[in-house]
């Protein structure tokens, strides 16, 4: 029997992002071990390590995890090892020396790398030399986005660099819905039908930057009383953005949902989705909201640079730029026509990025492993 570990830092990596692939192994009759921090149940699954790995590279458990990894390959000779995040990538990859030697295949799919034109040059100096460094050691590099691919290209060793349209969103729940759907879903959300609501889907933290849409939405309230802004996701920021909506004198204007488990439901009831991070791999959140029909507002950044098509299916505008970000939502509040079309436009933009395209991209891939 042929044998695939899947290693990242937390259960939930694959929980929300990868079943459909562990499916595809699991149906090829291949023996499907997941190695990762949480107590998640996965599906499709033979066997479930559970190693103490964390985010942080500094954190002493992450030596654990590693000589945890290193026995679990050697016992098991994994036909392919695929990684994932940035722990998940250099802890299994270095675990995998071995026994790449002996036939074992090492992928590695990076989500966004920590080294990006405009980053830190703190971020160079760290994350580069070790990227570098571990992909003499991967038999093939995965691609979220072009810039990625481009650099990877152009300065790293991996035998294979390569691209797919990220981890793909799930179209049997991220659809466009009816205008008597999306009222109905409003009175159960308690939503009022005259609201034009904004939506970011995304944890509260230094990244996600929601601070750029509390001003923005500032600047929308002044001419357009009935917006509002629901943000979706935990606050791992200490309450700031919370704070300073009060300050701003919009919190009536602005939904801290906290996590939910409903987030098809939120966008089905929403106008406008907005994104505001600093950085960013290939979201997610802004495929699910494109998927459901609605234009976007998104920051300058890679990803969003990938999914958000200038006048297509909405706007990319400057980081921090918030009165840009306004005045982009006010044309589109404004001009139900040019909604109309972007909305069109976003369903049909975005069909390349589900889950069924994306399943098909990585096993083009995966065969040159299998056979």
């Amino acid at each position: 029997m042929k044998k695939i570990l899947y290693v990242a830092t937390i259960t939930e990596h694959f929980y929300y992002f990868h079943l459909p692939y562990l499916k595809m192994f699991h149906d090829l009759g291949w023996q499907v071990d997941v190695a990762s921090h949480g107590d998640v149940e996965l599906p499709f699954c033979d066997n479930r390590y559970e190693i103490p790995i964390k985010r942080s590279p500094a954190d002493k458990d992450n030596f654990k995890a590693y000589k945890m990894l290193k026995k679990i390959i050697k016992d098991n000779h994994y036909d392919i090892v695929h990684c994932h995040t940035p722990m998940g990538g250099i802890l299994a990859r270095l675990a995998s020396f071995s026994q790449r030697k002996k036939g074992t295949k090492v992928l590695y799919t990076a989500h966004g790398f920590h080294f990006y034109k405009g980053a830190p040059k703190a971020n160079w100096m760290v994350y580069f030399p070790i990227e570098y460094i571990m992909s003499m050691v991967t038999d093939c590099l995965i691609t979220i986005n072009d810039e990625d691919y481009n650099c990877a290209k152009k300065h790293l060793k991996a035998k294979c660099i390569t691209k797919v349209n990220g981890v793909g969103y799930n179209s049997d729940r991220y659809y466009p819905v009816s205008l008597d759907e999306k009222k109905s879903l409003r009175e159960k959300l308690g939503f009022a039908q005259d609201e034009f609501l904004l939506i970011y889907v995304a944890e509260m933290n230094l990244n996600k930057n929601q601070a750029m849409l509390i001003r923005a939405l500032k600047e929308v309230s002044k001419t357009h009383a009935n917006v509002r802004l629901l943000v979706a996701g935990a606050d791992n920021f200490g309450g700031e953005y919370p704070r300073l909506a009060k300050e701003l004198q919009v919190e009536d204007k602005v939904e801290f949902l906290g996590h939910r488990e409903d987030i098809n439901d939120l966008l089905h009831s929403s106008d406008i989705a907005v994104g505001s991070s600093y950085r960013e791999g290939l979201p997610v959140n802004v495929m699910e909201a494109l998927a459901c029909g609605l234009p976007v507002v998104l920051s300058d950044n890679r990803g969003h640079r990938v999914l958000g098509v200038e006048g297509e299916n909405g706007y990319v505008v400057g980081i921090n730029d918030y009165e840009a970000m306004a005045r982009r939502i006010c044309e589109i509040i404004e001009d139900e026509d040019l909604r109309i079309r972007l909305s069109k436009n976003a369903v049909e933009l975005i069909k390349p990025f589900s889950k069924e395209s994306v399943l098909v991209e990585l096993k083009e891939i995966y065969d040159q492993y299998i056979n």
